[in-house]
């Protein structure tokens, strides 16, 4: 079985990646280990911060800022980048992504896609236990069309909205995407465009969040939070240490 971590790059590409032979010493995980401890803890911290109402001040001065700097002109730009966090879109693109892994050889490794829906099944138990409703929907701003507006009652006064779904699946699909161009794209400007692409995919999606006013800052927050958990323990196990045979 073949392992991100151990496929032949190009010659030309001398730092991809450090492990290329049972010889090479083993990717170092303890700093991951060690942002993905800071990271959890920051996640507990803005949850307990959230349900406390202590960021309320915040939040409220966030989308009154976004409100003034609102464009009608500018909606349907922002319903299409929407999109491009929705469920459907990043679901077919980590399918997709599992496919290939495990097609091309990567059986073990495809497994990381499994960090995409325990981030999802974690962002919907957040949505229904932590009592965090949304911005007005009198303010808010009607978001790009979604399966999920079918199974939700969009006018509900009471939807929970914390954290953002959005910010989930955009950290978690773009980012372990980019990851893993990063170890296996043949040309050079794939690999070295994956990870600025994947960044600003995500500035823009949460940017989006806020000036539809369909979400609070701290749920962005949130959502970037959750995700990057989900994301680094993706990463975590791709680069996990390997049997190698003598």
């Amino acid at each position: 079985m073949r392992s991100l971590r151990c496929s032949a790059a190009p010659s030309s590409w001398t730092t991809w990646p450090p492990n290329l032979s049972p010889m090479a010493p083993p990717v170092p995980l303890v700093p991951r280990l060690v942002a993905l401890g800071v990271l959890v803890v920051a996640w507990v911290g803005l949850t307990l911060a959230v349900s406390a109402g202590w960021l309320a001040t915040l939040d409220h001065q966030v989308l009154q800022a976004m409100t003034g700097a609102w464009d009608e002109s500018l909606h349907p730009v922002f319903q299409l980048i929407a999109e491009l966090g929705g469920i459907e879109v990043t679901s077919i693109l980590m399918f997709g992504l599992l496919v290939y892994l495990w097609r091309g050889g990567f059986g073990a490794d495809a497994w990381a896609v499994f960090a995409y829906v325990v981030a999802l099944a974690l962002e919907t138990f957040y949505k229904l236990t932590l009592y965090h409703p949304g911005p007005p929907r009198a303010i808010a701003h009607r978001d790009g069309p979604s399966l999920t507006d079918y199974l939700t009652n969009p006018t509900s006064l009471d939807l929970n909205s914390f954290p953002s779904g959005h910010m989930v699946r955009t950290v978690v699909a773009y980012g372990l995407l980019a990851f893993v161009i990063r170890r296996l794209a043949s040309g050079r400007a794939a690999r070295a465009l994956a990870i600025p692409a994947a960044i600003a995919l995500i500035v823009i999606e949460a940017f989006d969040r806020l000036y539809l006013d369909v979400h609070w800052e701290s749920d962005v927050i949130g959502g970037l939070l959750l995700g990057a958990i989900a994301l680094l323990s993706a990463t975590v196990w791709l680069d996990r240490p390997r049997r190698t045979d003598n």
